[in-house]
């Protein structure tokens, strides 16, 4: 019996250990606005063309984990996206996420109004599931920028 009990407690240990792992692989909002800040700075220094370029670039350190950045015209046109090149130049203005909301327009709104987060449910590139995420934008010239958390 007390071998059965040592068991049970050592796997519900490795359960914790394993789920601990796990939320450690996801970036976090603190990261996330860090990473948006720098972009944003990145984008002032070298312009849109070239920002959005590398933004989009696997490789630039625009991606960590499951954080990536996006930006949008104001008309709802991809102009950067760090987890899917094909994005560029698509109009998600209609886009709605698995809930219905159309959470572009909200990240665009919420950015031309001086930033802040913004909760909608999205793939995760890295796990592949529609999961709760939350995404920080705010307004560089004429173009809103984002990054998100998965939850």
């Amino acid at each position: 019996m007390k071998t059965l009990k040592c068991v049970a407690i050592s796997a519900a240990a490795l359960t914790m250990v394993g789920s601990l792992a796990v939320a450690g692989d996801n970036g976090t909002a603190e990261e996330a606005s860090a990473m948006l800040d720098k972009a944003v700075a990145h984008y002032q220094s070298v312009g849109a063309d070239k920002a959005f370029k590398d933004f989009t670039a696997q490789g630039e350190g625009w991606q960590d984990r499951d954080l990536y950045l996006f930006c949008f015209d104001a008309a709802g046109n991809t102009v950067a996206h760090g987890a899917n090149a094909k994005m560029i130049g698509r109009d998600l203005s209609g886009l709605k996420d698995a809930d219905g909301k159309a959470f572009i327009a909200e990240l665009i709104a919420t950015g031309k109004a001086g930033g802040g987060w913004v909760d909608y449910r999205w793939p995760n590139p890295v796990s592949k599931k529609v999961e709760q995420k939350s995404s920080v934008v705010k307004a560089a010239d004429d173009y809103v920028c984002g990054v998100g958390i998965y939850k």
